[in-house]
């Protein structure tokens, strides 16, 4: 799937600026962004639901606008407000969505994955919110597609819940499909997610890995009786390599500006701490975290 310098506007006011990223088959692509970010348009147009004002969308090499009938069997879509039919049973709504798939994942297989086996005869307004996301996910994905676009699918799910759609969506990019994942849960994204695009103001501003969006040089951290002293430390680190005690018994060793700890670092922090006669607790190399990354894009503010 590609986007390539999108724009879209309501009433004269620009929502999409110019907006271009990709999402690949086999991978789970999350796409953040603020408020008001203009990332929802953004799917809305690859969905097929709005047409751009400028630029270019393609979808398995298709206009998802022009070419909507072909691509109908072979894209997902799971609304925010589900857009199911509040008088039907959930069973008839699934069973009537795989009726119109060549292939489909067989609909007990996926209510019962899902939780909702004891509800095949509920009406959809009687569901709970969280049922009726699952009940939205189910019918996204029961036709095997090769694109899914997934909107909020955690949404007001409980732990358990949570980690059944996470695996559910992993299994998704496994078979090879595209997942395109939206989602304000910054956690979910990473660890779901193969490439992460950023949007601000309708443009754009990161694209990339998780781990290559965290970027910059990582720490190494640890727990141990509190008030050691790290002069000792210091001096078997190499020039330039800061050990410091942020909170009492939690060390913190940052490399020097410009340079990445490696293993001879650790190897340093570990035989001072067997000469202090300490054992280090959660002994971990850190990097920014993606919710750090993402305030850092976006800003504090509240929209």
């Amino acid at each position: 799937m590609q986007v390539d310098a999108l724009v879209k506007a309501y009433r004269g006011r620009t929502v999409v600026d110019g907006a271009s990223w990709s999402a690949q088959l086999g991978q789970v692509t999350a796409v953040l962004g603020p408020n008001g970010a203009g990332k929802t348009t953004t799917i809305e147009c690859c969905e097929g639901l709005r047409r751009p004002d400028a630029g270019r969308v393609r979808v398995l090499g298709l206009d998802p606008v022009a070419d909507a009938p072909r691509l109908r069997s072979r894209v997902g879509v799971m609304l925010q407000d589900g857009g199911l039919p509040t008088g039907a049973r959930a069973g008839e709504v699934l069973r009537l969505v795989a009726a119109l798939h060549r292939q489909p994942v067989p609909p007990p297989e996926l209510l019962a994955e899902l939780g909702l086996t004891d509800h095949v005869r509920t009406t959809v307004r009687r569901l709970s919110g969280g049922q009726k996301q699952r009940l939205a996910l189910a019918v996204a994905v029961v036709g095997r597609p090769t694109v899914a676009f997934l909107d909020e699918p955690t949404a007001g799910l409980d732990p358990q819940a949570r980690l059944v759609v996470w695996d559910l969506v992993r299994r998704l990019r496994d078979d090879g499909a595209a997942v395109v994942l939206s989602t304000h849960l910054l956690d979910e994204a990473e660890r779901l997610a193969d490439r992460v695009v950023v949007m601000d103001r309708g443009q754009v501003v990161a694209d990339g890995a998780p781990s290559e969006l965290a970027g910059g040089a990582g720490w190494l951290q640890f727990e141990a009786r509190p008030g050691l002293d790290l002069s000792g430390l210091a001096l078997v680190l190499t020039a330039g390599t800061c050990a410091t005690e942020p909170s009492p018994g939690s060390y913190r060793v940052d490399p020097a500006e410009g340079t990445e700890l490696g293993p001879d670092a650790l190897a340093a922090v570990t035989a001072w701490c067997a000469e202090q006669r300490v054992m280090p607790e959660r002994l971990a190399l850190r990097r920014p975290s993606l919710e750090a990354v993402f305030l850092e894009l976006t800003g504090r503010e509240v929209r």
